[in-house]
This record gives C-alpha cells, sequence and structure tokens, in this order.
C-alpha cells in the first residue's frame, strides 16, 4: 500500500450472503504485510504485534471475509486493489 494513503473500510460479502462488513486499515496494513512473503513472525515483529495476536487477527480477517485461508484473503484485497 502506498505510504501515507490509507483506504476507508471496504463493504465485502460475508459467505455468500450480502450483508456488508467491512476491513479496517489496520487489517489492511496486515494483508499488505502477509502479502510481501514474510513469515507470520516477522510480520508480527514489523506490526510490533506478538506472533500469537498477528494470527488470531488473521483469522478475524478470513472469517470476515468468508475465506478459508490468509492466503485467499490477500488475493481478496489484491482484486480489490487494497494492497
Amino acid at each position: 500500500m502506498r505510504e501515507g494513503i490509507m483506504p476507508a473500510p471496504v463493504p465485502v460479502p460475508e459467505g455468500g450472503k450480502n450483508l456488508p462488513v467491512s476491513l479496517t486499515d489496520d487489517e489492511l496494513q496486515l494483508l499488505a504485510e502477509i502479502a510481501t512473503g514474510v513469515t507470520t513472525d516477522v510480520a508480527a515483529r514489523r506490526l510490533e504485534l506478538s506472533a500469537r495476536t498477528l494470527r488470531r487477527r488473521l483469522r478475524a480477517i478470513c472469517d470476515q471475509l468468508g475465506v478459508n485461508t490468509p492466503i485467499e484473503a490477500v488475493v481478496w484485497a489484491a482484486r480489490k486493489q487494497l494492497i
């Protein structure tokens, strides 16, 4: 993501339903960090989180988007040009 430009929360479908859900700037930043290909430990250090917190937040993002894996969440965000 370009530095200094933070997109507003984006509505997303949840599990095939048309209920709006949104990702925060912090969640998009987390996905952008994972998209660089670093391990969760490295991403956690860069984001100043514990590895456990990072994994918990990734799981919550996946649940919000209705996807099974963090890479699916990264692909979703990339396709929406959010990261």
